[in-house]
């Protein structure tokens, strides 16, 4: 078969992972071997030489951490199916390898789980929006305008997130200069207050766009598909994909009156539409997950690169997707404002020609902080500073939120339900946020806050057959596991305290879970066994919030040590690349 050389070079890709620009993928350039790291760098940290007339900067799921943080990735992350051993379920020293990092690098510590505590003390921490504004400001000097991309999950995920009511983030993404955004965790605060943000707040300076979202009364679009900005003379279109399943994960009383789903048929149309329109280059800014960008992208035609987010999956270089009439790049730019994703494109001819990519890591010792930026989180963080100062115990342990099953945090949430609900079992949602926190330190009510504030934190005590608990965990995996990335409806897997199970991750849906026990004894299907939990969906409940809980929990212990990490027995599993079972 004759290829042109354009069709050769947009099947081309090159992973730089030198120095802090990783991650530059090159469409003009061979890709390296799995293993083997190019040998050219940066001329100074976070310095990246222009490419083409069009930049787009991205970030996405930094669940309202405006302070530098740490932040372990996954040591397990499975692939099912034909996502086995595909980004983004590769982990550990098999993610190094396929994308050609060195071991022991300040990227491998970006980017892997491994060695985690070492490597944090020794390259410091990640994130922080005054460092964060610090780069974009490096990259808007080097790429005059380029526009900022903001993938949701923004403003969720901290103290003052949610005792402003979501106006911190609002005005510290003013003050970054957003350009576009979409949304999934927004819409927690509930529908009148996304509104009003919308309309009041964003008015004249951010675009908020979703293709997904209508009206269930009519059936008429709730917000703007898309916008077309140009860039550099270049008319660039940005369509927003909001979370499909956000009435299914979160509750669906907060939005009681918009519906949403993939609907890929309606993102062709805006494709279509767009194109007509006169765009030459077409991006989507989407918070599907990333398998469900990648399906989405060989079955919809026109758009040149996905912008993603939702499984806080950090990918070096795009994946490159065929489909009916050409190729997609689909990205995914990380989460806790950890990475920046810098998509350049040449466009000539009203097409494009090429594109080089980077995904960088935020050091926070490694850029200044930006002064007007750090004058308002202090400014904004002033009434809550003793609140969120407390100490509340200290950790010989490594805690850390972050892979399929329970991580170390997820266990002290799981252990402080029983001991303080007096419960038997315990079960505590599979949310991927949350920050580390290292041996050593103190556990602040600041950590807790970040693992824990939503805007439906009530605990549950109930008591709850052998056979439904099974199918709580039944349904989760399916969630979490099922072959077809459209039917994966969010979250890794719920975390479970005292329950001791087996699961199998390739079975079929209903025969995932089995070995239910319970202090050594088999579950009984029907005896009731006291169940305490967190964060439910169905209805408002009125009673104490999950954070008082783990902070009572937390005063009592005064220090964390010889944790058990009440992992499920995983079956069927040896040598997946997106499996690598330790503890730290």
């Amino acid at each position: 078969m004759n290829i042109s050389r354009r069709e050769f070079l947009q099947m081309l890709a090159v992973a730089s992972a030198s120095g802090i620009s990783l991650s530059a993928c090159d469409s003009d350039a061979p890709a390296p071997s799995a293993g083997v790291t190019p040998s050219s760098a940066p001329l100074q940290p976070y310095e990246m030489l222009p490419y083409g007339n069009v930049s787009l900067m991205h970030y996405t799921d930094c669940h309202a951490q405006l302070q530098p943080i740490y932040f372990r990735e996954p040591n397990i992350n499975l692939g099912i199916g034909n996502m086995r051993g595909q980004p983004p379920h590769l982990v550990g020293e098999k993610f190094l390898a396929y994308y050609g990092i060195k071991p022991g690098s300040r990227e491998a510590h970006a980017f892997t789980y491994l060695n985690f505590t070492e490597a944090a003390k020794k390259f410091g921490k990640v994130g922080g929006f005054s460092h964060f504004a610090t780069l974009l400001k490096k990259v808007r000097a080097q790429r005059p305008g380029a526009l900022l991309l903001d993938g949701g999950d923004t403003w969720q995920g901290s103290g003052t997130s949610y005792w402003t009511n979501a106006q911190d983030m609002v005005d510290a993404q003013k003050l970054l200069g957003v350009d576009v955004m979409t949304a999934h965790w927004e819409m927690t605060y509930g529908a009148d207050r996304v509104t009003e943000i919308i309309e009041k707040d964003f008015k004249g300076q951010i675009d908020f766009v979703a293709q997904n979202i209508f009206s269930t009364e009519w059936e008429e679009p709730v917000f703007k598909p898309y916008v077309i900005k140009e860039i550099n003379g270049v008319p660039t279109a940005i369509i927003g994909q909001a979370f499909p399943y956000t009435p299914i994960a979160n509750p669906r009383y907060m939005v009681p009156d918009w519906s949403f789903g993939i609907r890929d048929e309606r993102m062709q149309k805006m494709v279509d539409q767009a194109r007509g329109e006169g765009a030459q280059v077409v991006v989507v800014l989407s918070h599907n997950g990333m398998d469900v960008d990648l399906k989405m992208a060989s079955r919809v035609t026109g758009i040149d690169a996905i912008m993603g987010g939702h499984t806080h999956d950090a990918i070096p270089r795009p994946v490159i997707v065929d489909n009916a009439s050409g190729k997609t790049l689909v990205t995914n730019a990380g989460s806790n404002g950890k990475f920046l994703g810098v998509l350049d494109f040449d466009v000539r001819n009203s097409k494009v020609q090429g594109y080089r990519y980077h995904l960088m890591p935020i050091f926070s010792n490694l850029l200044e902080a930006d002064n007007e930026m750090e004058t308002y989180i202090n400014k904004m963080r002033k009434p809550y500073e003793a609140r969120l100062a407390e100490e509340l115990a200290v950790t010989d342990e490594l805690l850390y939120r972050r892979g399929n099953f329970n991580g170390t945090f997820d266990q002290l949430i799981c252990d402080a339900l029983m001991d303080v609900q007096g419960a038997e079992i315990s079960l505590s949602p599979g949310f991927r946020w949350g920050v580390s926190v290292l041996p050593g330190e103190a556990i602040t009510f600041e950590h807790v806050m970040t693992q824990t504030a939503i805007t439906y934190p009530t605990v549950t005590l109930n008591n709850t057959t052998g056979t439904r608990i099974k199918e709580i965990l039944e349904d989760v995996a399916d969630n979490l596991f099922n072959k077809d990335p459209y039917y994966q409806q969010g979250g890794d897997m719920v975390r479970v305290g005292g329950l001791k199970y087996s699961i199998d991750p390739n079975a079929a849906m209903g025969s995932r879970i089995s070995d239910m026990e319970l202090d050594g004894k088999p579950i009984s299907a029907s005896k009731e066994y006291s169940v305490a939990g967190w964060a439910s969906v169905g209805q408002p409940l009125e009673g104490k919030p999950i954070w008082d809980v783990v902070s009572e929990y937390l005063r009592d212990k005064k220090t964390i040590s010889h944790m058990e990490l009440n992992e499920p027995k995983i079956k069927g599993v040896e040598g997946n690349p997106g499996y690598a079972p330790v503890k730290s």
